[in-house]
């Protein structure tokens, strides 16, 4: 995986880094495996915006991963490593023995060529995936399970892994990538390795337009509104946001405030992910 430069031809080429893709392999993706993606522009079934600040963009085909990982014992070759639009990481191609194909997440040290499989007999290397009851403590994993056959959930970006600490009767103890521990299931399946494309934080987009491809519209401050339209909004020139702290164009509290409700899943965390990141 490498990154490149380039020539200051422009402003906003001046700065720029991008990806070289020495590792893709295969340019175009496989057609059992694509499906069209619509864009909703973060608008709900309602057609209410739900997430702002999204639209345009490229388009894009969207690929079927497998993050069950449930082809128990069939080895598969790794024919291609490609890339995906909709994610950060790398993907593989796998054919396995069975006649199926199936994509993957690409980790660290994954090539065409490799094998990998899946299940308690599986070897401990990268790409091969085993319930963590299999797995030594102390190993780094990603495509991480939270319930046993809902498929990977955690640990899906590139450049994350999580890390096995140990084992307590039906329960494994995971730390998590923002150091976060977390209790889960022994037969939650998990996937060796780190996610590939480690370089990806060190890309600099270099102007607005290439925020605009990857459907990212432009965000106005609160301060720079008017107080009808923003709690930040109003004053005489430049204005402090104010005693009761920043808040969300809806007047809710913006930092610190607690939206976890989730009160079932709560004993599962053993220690809340760092603040100091």
């Amino acid at each position: 995986m490498g990154l490149k430069n380039f020539k200051p031809t422009s402003p906003g080429r001046r700065g720029m880094v991008g990806f070289s893709f020495d590792e893709i392999t295969k340019t175009e993706p496989e057609k059992s495996l694509i499906h069209p993606r619509k864009n909703n522009a973060g608008r709900n079934y309602q057609g209410r915006i739900s997430v702002r600040h999204r639209g345009g963009g490229s388009k894009r085909m969207l690929r079927d991963i497998d993050f069950k990982r449930d082809n128990i014992g069939v080895p598969g070759k790794v024919a291609a490593i490609e890339y995906d639009p909709n994610r950060t990481a790398r993907i593989a191609l796998v054919h396995y023995a069975d006649g199926d194909k199936r994509y993957i997440l690409a980790p660290v040290g994954l090539a065409v060529g490799d094998t990998v499989n899946a299940g308690s007999s599986a070897e401990i290397k990268p790409g091969n995936a085993l319930p963590l009851k299999d797995i030594p403590v102390g190993t780094m994993i990603h495509n991480l399970e939270l319930y046993r056959g809902k498929g990977a959930q955690l640990v899906r970006s590139a450049g994350q892994a999580a890390q096995l600490m140990a084992r307590e009767e039906k329960y494994a103890l995971i730390r998590l990538p923002s150091l976060e521990l977390r209790r889960i299931n022994i037969e939650c399946m998990a996937t060796i390795g780190q996610v590939g494309n480690v370089e990806h934080q060190n890309i600099v987009l270099g102007k607005a337009g290439r925020s605009r491809w990857l459907r990212r519209r432009p965000s106005v401050r609160g301060t720079a509104m008017n107080p009808r339209d923003h709690p930040h909004g109003g004053g005489e020139g430049r204005s402090p946001i104010g005693l009761t702290g920043p808040k969300t164009p809806w007047g809710k509290p913006a930092l610190g405030y607690k939206t976890r409700r989730r009160k079932d899943t709560g004993k599962m965390i053993v220690k809340r992910r760092s603040k100091n990141r």
